[in-house]
């Protein structure tokens, strides 16, 4: 069929930049999207006051000693931890409904949009959407974690074994992730249950190979590009900082204290640039699942409301 790319992707921007409204919910949406992994290399010093360590016939008895004074702060941190992950979810997930309702408003010829009432009106989506993205996040893991632990459990020459079929499942979740896209909206816009959503989505991307893979790579390489340009500031935030206080063999950590006062700063501009970018990809998105339902002209149709599920 003969897609508008452009006009989809220049819709897309119109759409984020009158509706700035919508870049909350695409800062929200960034809760659970891509990036967040702390790259943690642990802060070890190989000194020898560790007293996990010092004397290894009795480590795991130090480590009950430690855990057992330490319960209360541990249930804390714990707790603490899966309230934010939980808290995170739904953020995440409402975010990016409410960027899906607000683009089929946008559509629809709204003037204006309301954080208020897209909030709301997003809500009797949240347990389709997110079971969507559970259901098929738990067939990943059931997937990948056997071929991980086969990897470990036989060495370097399991884990070459199988690293063809690793290579293989990226791209094949790659055009899962598409299918979700398609099936989030088709939620939202026609009101269907999880399953049904799923099947949606499948439709459209079977019946549209073409568009939905285009349309996916042009997505992808913008994201590539945006999120270079977001790290470039972090690198030279972080870089100078590092040869600067190796260069002074430690003994003066100013230079690291900079740095991270620079960084706080700059979370804010990166947030904003991400639910930017996010806004921008969730409407064109949306507008993808509009132009290939609908081809011929814009949705006007009415939004549902009512999301019993």
């Amino acid at each position: 069929m003969n897609f508008n790319f452009g006009e989809v992707l220049t819709r897309a921007w119109q759409i984020t930049w009158k509706y700035k409204v919508l870049w909350i919910f695409g800062i929200l949406a960034g809760c659970t999207r891509g990036g967040g992994g702390s790259g943690g290399g642990g802060s070890g010093s190989g000194s020898g006051n560790n007293p996990f360590t010092s004397n290894p016939q009795n480590t795991l008895d130090q480590m009950y000693s430690w855990l057992s004074s330490h319960v209360l702060v541990i249930v804390a941190v714990v707790i603490f931890v899966i309230v934010l992950w939980v808290l995170f979810i739904f953020l995440g997930t409402i975010g990016q409904i409410g960027l899906i309702r607000g683009t089929l408003q946008a559509e629809g010829g709204a003037a204006s949009l309301s954080f208020g009432t897209l909030f709301t009106e997003s809500l009797p989506f949240f347990w389709r959407v997110f079971g969507l993205s559970f259901f098929v996040g738990l067939i990943v893991l059931i997937i990948f974690i056997p071929l991980i632990l086969v990897g470990i459990l036989t060495g370097g020459v399991g884990f070459l074994c199988i690293l063809p079929l690793i290579c293989i499942l990226i791209p094949v979740m790659w055009v899962v992730s598409m299918i979700l896209e398609q099936a989030d909206v088709a939620i939202v816009k026609e009101n269907l249950r999880m399953l049904d959503g799923l099947r949606r989505g499948w439709e459209i991307l079977r019946n549209n190979v073409g568009p939905v893979l285009i349309m996916g790579l042009i997505m992808l390489v913008i994201s590539i590009v945006i999120g270079l340009i977001i790290a470039i500031p972090i690198f030279v935030i972080v870089f100078p900082a590092m040869f600067a206080m190796f260069a002074g063999q430690g003994q003066n950590m100013t230079p690291l204290l900079v740095a991270g006062l620079c960084f706080v700063a700059y979370i804010p501009v990166a947030l904003l640039v991400r639910g930017v970018l996010t806004t921008f990809t969730e409407s064109a998105w949306t507008l993808t699942y509009l132009r290939l339902t609908s081809p011929s002209q814009p949705d006007n149709s009415p939004i549902l409301v009512d999301a019993s599920a």
